[in-house]
């Protein structure tokens, strides 16, 4: 009796996210809340460059997120993940999780840049740890998962408090630090702004750190919520958008067709940023 032939899912030769960024070109992600894997599966094959698996503002797990990583193998978006915390333990799960990513809130100064970057690297460029059986699973590179990783997974630090505009010109020179993203709403609030988006301070202190971004070169990220918003910010020199929640999606979707027969009861669904 013959064996039916072992098919296996090999790892891209770079990570889709870093060739497109590299050619000038932006790239949406859909946030992902709700622990449900089915949910992330279609979210990843309707047409977004990646996933960003919130575990900041939500109660998804790591365990959640291998779920999802799995779910996705095959799929068009990159899953990445943004933590709760800036700590090389937590970056060092969720990279053996096997997500491609790992998004760094609230990177204040540059020892929490240099932190970041290290937690993604193995030595001696970095610090992480070589037990990575999972993410090896799930990116099974023709040269072997720890040089592709190195090479491939993607730092983004997120600059949303004031007391980082202070050392901008250093985090944002930080090598390995792939995207500078500007979190537009506790940014607002670190102004004492409670939240508004359209305010002379707010739009100063994005000003000071898309400066310094593009002085070192680095791609710039920051939430959008429509296609007009992505049009406008990619002439301005963003590339990297957080977009809407899957729960906004289904929000908008019930929008269409409840609100012509007034049925319409509109709830919040941000994930914050």
């Amino acid at each position: 009796m013959r064996r039916a032939a072992r098919t296996t899912i090999s790892a891209p030769p770079t990570n889709p996210l870093k060739a497109r960024l590299k050619k000038g070109e932006p790239v949406l992600g859909l946030v992902v809340t709700v622990n449900n894997v089915e949910v992330a599966a279609q979210a990843a094959a309707l047409g977004f460059d990646f996933l960003w698996l919130e575990m900041e503002h939500s109660p998804l797990s790591l365990e959640t997120v291998r779920n999802i990583v799995l779910a996705t193998r095959g799929l068009p978006a990159v899953p990445l993940a943004r933590p709760p915390v800036n700590e090389l333990w937590m970056a060092k799960r969720l990279l053996d999780c096997g997500v491609l990513g790992v998004v760094f809130p609230f990177t204040r100064t540059p020892e929490l840049a240099r932190q970041a970057v290290a937690s993604c690297r193995y030595p001696p460029i970095g610090r992480r740890g070589s037990g990575a059986g999972l993410a090896q699973f799930r990116w099974p590179a023709a040269n072997g998962y720890y040089d592709f990783a190195d090479e491939n997974v993607l730092v983004v630090a997120v600059v949303e408090d004031t007391s980082a505009l202070e050392h901008i010109d250093e985090i944002a020179a930080t090598p390995g630090i792939d995207v500078l993203f500007i979190g537009t709403s506790d940014l607002s609030f670190s102004l004492g702004l409670r939240g508004e988006q359209e305010h002379p301070k707010l739009e100063a202190a994005i000003a000071k750190i898309v400066a310094a971004g593009k002085k070192h070169r680095k791609v710039l990220g920051r939430p959008a919520r429509s296609a007009a918003e992505v049009r406008k910010l990619t002439s301005q020199g963003f590339l990297f958008f957080m977009t809407a929640t899957e729960l906004e999606l289904m929000v908008a979707g019930a929008a269409q067709l409840l609100e012509p027969l007034g049925r319409l009861q509109v709830g919040s669904a941000g994930a914050g940023v």
